[in-house]
């Protein structure tokens, strides 16, 4: 079998089984799986994930539940209780054996709470590999994982070109910028001297590659919940504390923070649940809510100007409220040495290159590797590579065009080549 079918073969089975973040299960053992074939040291799950910086993690009794679904659904039973409990981050190392820099790659493995299309236009269903649950691969992480893979399989291939070590991380939860913080704090990149996180699509043509994307914006995702008094709204109105007013008021305040000269900042609440009936006063009130700053500094000061308008709005109507931080990213600048070998490396695959992109975009939770990289003196990018998109990303159409991987695979390849020989 080619790599370039062998490619096809893997995204199209992740994308027919997608898992959400930190319930990667199925995704991580065949990963794993198909990593001891190769001859890979394998670390799993909290080998590689600090428990103590995880954030938004399912339930205990969603994770469960998703064990089972693993489990029916093709999961390798070798790994699968090494991921039970919803760690389900990888390390594979690839040591040459002669003196030589570590270079590390990142994937992302988790997909979305979409329901993919199922419009007879829509190729994964005309093909058969539309997916299986109620969940989707909408932003393209089946194909960074099965890109992994082929890169994992041409270092195996020609290990004689290669000195140094090479490690390839599978990270779960990039969604909601959840999963990356937790391999950091466990140490997976404190001996990184390059590190390269890939991205297909966002925009980028294909036969397209922009070698380092400095435009994300630093973020945090906040879930707010708001404790009052139910009563009845006719008889006793007086003797309800309602949450539902406290809820709506921090809504309409929180987009009203002042924007901040130093940059952009953003805030959007993305949903509001409130209430149990028309004639009782709401003891209870939610909202999921999101902040950014083009710096770390910005979104902290929309993320403390969001936690003081909470706070009032509680006071305001006399109920109790928490905040939980679910999700944070960080702003990061690449290194523009690292840039040019990754841009060196996509021209001689006949891709047009852009060295540099620095304008405002979205949030990534690698920038916790980048900049804890760099902090140790190692050189770190994030780049993408151009495709043809069927639907926008985050969307129930979204697809790729799968000749975009091989291209992604031997650019990475190559740059492991040029780094490891440095």
């Amino acid at each position: 079998m080619s790599l370039h079918t062998q490619l096809i073969n893997w995204r199209r089975d992740f994308h027919q089984h997608p898992e959400l973040g930190f319930l990667e299960m199925r995704t991580a053992t065949k990963v794993a799986d198909e990593l001891d074939k190769l001859g890979y040291d394998i670390k799993i799950g909290r080998e590689v994930m600090n428990p103590d910086f995880t954030m938004g993690k399912p339930t205990q009794e969603e994770t469960a539940a998703h064990y089972d679904w693993a489990k029916e659904n093709g999961a390798v039973l070798e790994y699968l209780d090494k991921v039970a409990d919803g760690y389900t981050g990888i390390a594979a190392t690839l040591d040459t054996g002669i003196d030589g820099p570590v270079v590390v790659f990142r994937v992302d493995m988790d997909a979305l709470p979409i329901y993919e299309s199922e419009e007879s236009s829509h190729f994964p269903l005309q093909e058969g590999f539309r997916s299986v649950n109620n969940e989707m691969h909408a932003c393209g992480h089946d194909v960074h994982t099965s890109i992994a893979l082929g890169l994992a399989t041409l270092l195996v291939e020609n290990k004689t070109d290669l000195k140094g070590t090479i490690k390839i991380l599978f990270q779960p939860a990039e969604e909601g910028t959840r999963g990356a913080r937790s391999m950091v704090e466990a140490g997976v990149v404190d001996d990184a001297d390059f590190f390269i996180a890939s991205h297909i699509g966002t925009g980028v043509p294909f036969n397209h590659f922009l070698a380092s994307n400095n435009g994300f914006l630093a973020t945090t995702k906040l879930d707010v919940s708001f404790k009052g008094v139910s009563s009845h709204a006719g008889g006793q109105p007086e003797e309800g504390k309602n949450a539902m007013l406290a809820a709506a008021n921090a809504v309409i305040n929180l987009n009203a923070i002042p924007r901040h000269s130093g940059g952009a900042t953003r805030i959007n609440v993305g949903e509001l649940h409130a209430g149990s009936g028309r004639n009782v006063i709401a003891d209870s009130a939610s909202l999921k809510i999101e902040t950014r700053g083009t710096t770390s500094e910005l979104n902290d000061y929309m993320k403390q100007y969001a936690e003081s308008i909470i706070k009032g709005a509680a006071q305001m109507f006399q109920v109790d409220y928490t905040i939980e931080t679910v999700g944070e990213g960080k702003s990061a600048k690449g290194s523009t040495e690292l840039a040019r070998v990754l841009a060196e490396a996509a021209d001689s695959e006949n891709l047009v290159t852009e060295l540099e992109e620095n304008k405002p975009s979205g949030s990534e939770d690698a920038t916790f590797f980048i900049n804890r990289v760099q902090e140790q003196g190692g050189q770190a990018s994030y780049c993408i590579f151009g495709t043809e998109l069927a639907a926008g990303h985050h969307n129930e159409k979204f697809d790729v065009n799968e000749d975009s991987m091989i291209s992604a695979v031997q650019t990475l390849f190559k740059s492991a080549v040029t780094l490891t020989n440095k």
